[in-house]
């Protein structure tokens, strides 16, 4: 099947209940090219020089989503263009995009990655992390970002049950802060980033608004 034939067939199964990005990590302008002709528009990326590369090539109406674990030290390099951080996993990071924002006159979305898989691997927030970051003074002082949502990647196994509870979790947490409006209106979190092409499907049915599939649409990476 072709890069056309997989998109299409996801989009079936996907939308409208949730957005795709497509990971096109690691893989040649000419793949992206073929799946933009196939009318794709979010594309994810892990790495900040190669996803800059690929904007400076690719049409501009392309959605930039970076959905690796980001350096804060080149968050200038993406602040001009990125569409979406998924990964924004300490304050720090947090503080840093702002910033950058502010200089390029953008306010930038972001979600927040929380913690919930049982591997010591993952990054991001635990829940009581995540709620003192959002009470904090420093954080109702950043204008130039927008929180539209959280980010979680379940526990890399057979158990369903366990990504289940896990995906569940996190949709928990996100109706939780809505629920008790624990974040101000500039905000707006709708978006859950959970499910990727092993889960994704358990992803969707427990509350997934964005699902982040790589190599069942473009094939599996050199």
């Amino acid at each position: 099947m072709s890069i056309k034939d997989h998109l299409l067939r996801f989009r079936e199964s996907i939308e409208p209940k949730a957005t795709l990005v497509a990971v096109s990590k690691t893989k040649p302008i000419s793949d992206l090219q073929e799946a933009y002709d196939a009318g794709q528009r979010h594309f994810g990326e892990n790495k900040i020089q190669e996803m800059t590369e690929k904007w400076e090539t690719l049409p501009k109406d392309i959605h930039w989503h970076m959905i690796g674990h980001t350096q804060r030290n080149k968050v200038k390099y993406m602040a001009p263009y990125v569409h979406l951080i998924h990964s924004v996993d300490s304050p720090r990071l947090l503080k840093e995009i702002n910033k950058q924002a502010e200089k390029n006159e953008r306010v930038i979305d972001c979600l927040l990655q929380i913690h919930i898989a049982e591997e010591e691997t993952k990054f991001g927030f635990d829940q009581n992390e995540l709620l003192e970051l959002l009470s904090s003074d420093a954080f109702a002082g950043y204008k130039n970002v927008r929180i539209t949502g959280l980010m979680g990647m379940a526990t890399f196994t057979d158990n369903k049950e366990q990504v289940r509870k896990e995906f569940k979790s996190l949709k928990t947490l996100l109706d939780h802060i809505n629920d008790n409006h624990l974040i101000s209106d500039s905000h707006d979190l709708k978006t859950l980033s959970m499910g990727m092409t092993g889960d994704y499907k358990i992803a969707i049915e427990e509350g997934s608004t964005m699902v982040r599939i790589g190599s069942a649409i473009f094939g599996s990476r050199a």
